[in-house]
C-alpha cells in the first residue's frame, strides 16, 4: 500500500509562564492511502493539536511531516496554499466553524472561488449543487444561513466544504461529538461512503472508542502528548496491551442484552494526572498505572512492536513479554 502521510518524531510545545507545555511530544506514525487512522485519548492529550500541526494550522516545534513522500515540514506560503487543495479539515463544532454571514451555497463555494477552479458562475453554481447533493443537503437550503439549520445539516456543510477541492487527506477533528446519536450515525456513514467513492484518507480524532472502532483501520492511543499504543483496530479491541488502553476500553458502555450476562469489570484509574508542563522523566502514565514500578518513574518507555503492527510503549508490557 502507498503511504500518504508519514510523521517522524513530531513535537509541538507551547510556551507558558510556568514552562513548556508539551502538547505533542515525539510522535511517529504512517497513514496509508485510502485508510483511516483513529486517534483516541482523553481531553487534553494532544489529539487535536496533532491534527492541526500536520495540516500546518500550527507550526511544529520539531520533527518531520511527509505527504506523498515529500517533506512538507518547512514550506513557504505559496507551497502551503497549493498543499491546502490536498489536505483539509472537518472541525468539531459545526456552528463556530461556519461563517454566520454567508449562506450554505456561499460557504461551499468559497474554496472553489479562492482557487479559481471555475471561470463562470454557472459552472460554480452547478458544482455547489453537486456537492450539496453528495453530502445529503436539499437544494432548497442553498440560501439558508447556518443558524437556521440543525447540527447535522451544519456538519454536512463542513463536509461539503472539505471535499470541494477533491483532497487526498482529511483530518476529522471529533466531527460527530457535538451531534445527537442518531445524527452521528448518519455523518459517520456519509464519511465512509465518501471515502469509498473518492478514495479519501482520514485521520479521525475522537474520545469515543465505539465511534473510532466503527470507522478506523488503525488506531493510535495518546496520553499527555505521547503515543502509548498503535495497532490495527481489531487487534487493539481484542488484545489491548497498554494499561491505559485497557482502562479506556473498560469504560465503553455495553448494553445488557441478556439478564444473566455478566458485567464487564471497569478499571478505575486513581492518582494524579501528570502535568504536561515540563514533565518529569519516566512514563507519564505511571502515577495512575496499576502496574507501575520504579523503572517507570525513571525511564521513559520506548514504542516497541510486540506483535505484527502492534506497538506499545510500556515497561510492564515489555517485562511480561520477555
Amino acid at each position: 500500500m502507498e503511504t500518504l502521510i508519514e510523521v517522524k518524531n513530531l513535537k509541538k510545545y507551547f510556551k507558558t509562564p510556568n514552562g513548556m507545555l508539551q502538547a505533542v511530544d515525539d510522535i511517529s506514525f504512517n497513514i496509508e492511502k485510502g485508510k483511516t487512522l483513529g486517534v483516541v485519548g482523553e481531553s487534553g492529550c494532544g489529539k487535536s493539536t496533532l491534527g492541526r500541526v500536520i495540516l500546518h494550522l500550527l507550526d511544529p516545534t520539531n520533527g518531520e511531516i511527509y505527504f506523498k513522500g515529500k517533506n512538507i515540514t518547512n514550506i513557504n506560503k505559496n507551497e502551503l496554499k497549493s498543499l491546502r487543495k490536498h489536505m483539509q479539515m472537518i472541525f468539531q463544532d459545526p456552528f463556530s466553524s461556519l461563517n454566520p454571514r454567508k449562506t450554505v451555497s456561499e460557504i461551499i463555494a468559497e474554496p472553489l472561488q479562492i482557487y479559481k477552479v471555475y471561470k463562470t458562475k454557472k459552472e460554480l453554481s452547478e458544482k455547489v449543487a453537486e456537492l450539496m447533493d453528495k453530502v445529503g443537503l436539499a437544494s432548497r437550503l442553498e440560501n439558508s444561513y447556518p443558524h437556521e439549520l440543525d447540527g447535522g445539516r451544519r456538519q454536512r456543510i463542513g463536509v461539503a466544504r472539505a471535499i470541494a477541492l477533491n483532497p487526498d487527506f482529511i483530518v476529522c477533528d471529533e466531527p460527530v461529538s457535538a451531534l445527537d446519536v442518531s445524527i452521528q450515525a448518519q455523518i459517520l456513514n456519509l464519511l465512509q461512503d465518501l471515502q469509498e467513492e473518492l478514495n479519501l484518507t482520514y485521520m479521525f480524532i475522537s474520545h469515543d472508542l465505539s465511534v473510532v472502532k466503527h470507522i478506523s483501520d488503525n488506531i493510535c492511543v495518546m496520553y499527555l502528548g505521547k503515543l502509548v499504543e498503535i495497532s490495527p483496530s481489531n487487534t487493539l479491541f481484542n488484545n489491548p496491551l497498554h494499561p491505559y488502553t485497557q482502562a479506556l476500553l473498560s469504560a465503553i458502555p455495553i448494553p445488557k442484552v441478556r439478564p444473566k450476562e455478566e458485567k464487564k469489570d471497569r478499571i478505575i484509574l486513581k492518582g494524579e494526572i501528570t502535568s504536561p508542563i515540563n514533565p518529569k522523566p519516566g512514563c507519564r502514565f505511571a502515577p495512575r498505572c496499576l502496574y507501575a514500578r520504579e523503572t517507570c518513574s525513571e525511564e521513559e518507555p520506548k514504542l516497541v512492536e510486540f506483535e505484527k503492527d502492534h506497538f506499545v510503549a510500556c515497561h510492564y508490557v515489555a517485562d511480561i513479554n520477555n
